[in-house]
């Protein structure tokens, strides 16, 4: 495995509306030594939490509970923060501006995670 940054003490923004998605998820960042710092299960906490988060990185679900999550890759991309997203759909469901963004299929495996976790914090992107 090719060197990368370590997780240990990598705050992250998880947002994710299925309740057992999110708690595996920070399951698994909590193994990798991550603080789970926020978390979000629907667009508008989400929204609010994009705004104020001091998140290194962010883990988004692509479809919360019937809405799109671009408003808050918006908000974390002019902010900074790092993101990848967690989705079923793949790359096709997300809109162009956006694809250059690396994409977790779910169900996400912790080896999926810490990999694509590593490359956002040292700058990589894409699918």
């Amino acid at each position: 495995m090719a060197e990368q940054r370590s997780l240990k003490g990598v705050r992250v923004f998880v947002v994710e509306d299925e309740t057992l998605l999110a708690l595996l998820l920070e399951d698994m960042l909590v193994d990798m030594g991550c603080e789970v710092l926020d978390m979000a299960w629907r667009l508008a906490q989400a929204i609010k939490v994009a705004e104020t988060s001091e998140a290194d990185v962010a883990i988004l679900d692509v479809n919360i509970a019937g809405e799109r999550v671009d408003p808050v890759a918006d908000i974390l991309e002019k902010r900074k923060i790092p993101f990848v997203f967690a989705t079923g759909y793949g790359v096709a469901g997300l809109p162009d501006r956006l694809r250059g963004h690396p994409v977790l299929p779910k169900p996400v495996s912790a080896t999926q995670l810490a990999t694509a976790l590593g490359k956002v914090l040292n700058g990589a992107s894409g699918p």
